[in-house]
């Protein structure tokens, strides 16, 4: 990768999003709890969340050990995150997804932001980072979701 590469992908804009990173840290009775890798990197997220009555975020904390594009995406994912839906996530991660694989509009409001990270797509090495966060938190509305009903 070129300097030139280097100063593209890592924008002001990205870097400032990933020195602040929103809900840091680890809830202390979490109704759901996730963490995913990225095999290629080394990259972590972990997410803890609680839902309310109507399946919404209610309660949201990350721990993120990521490069700055994976804590970027981090930082906008826990700018929105609560009072989101399960399919609110679950559309946001689809359309990061093909923005970054398919060159696809930039994800819908509340998560317009991740468009930031549009440079990225063409670093597919950085794709599994910058997907984690949103990964996780989707995974654990699942299993949140899942023991509110048994």
């Amino acid at each position: 990768m070129s300097d030139a590469d280097l100063i593209k992908l890592y924008s002001g804009q990205i870097l400032q999003l990933a020195a602040d990173i929103p809900y840091l840290g680890r809830l202390e009775s979490p109704q759901a709890s996730v963490r995913k890798r990225s095999p290629l990197c080394g990259s972590t997220v972990s997410v803890d969340l609680r839902l309310d009555e109507q399946g919404r975020i209610a309660e949201f904390a990350q721990d993120v050990k990521a490069c700055a594009l994976g804590q970027a995406a981090a930082s906008v994912l826990g700018s929105v995150a609560i009072g989101r839906t399960r399919a609110e996530v679950e559309a946001a991660r689809e359309q990061l997804r093909t923005m970054l694989k398919s060159d696809g509009p930039d994800p819908v409001a509340p998560f317009e932001q991740l468009g930031v990270l549009r440079p990225a797509r063409d670093y597919k090495n950085r794709h599994a980072s910058i997907m984690l966060s949103l990964d996780a938190t989707a995974e654990a509305m699942a299993q949140a979701e899942d023991t509110a009903c048994a």
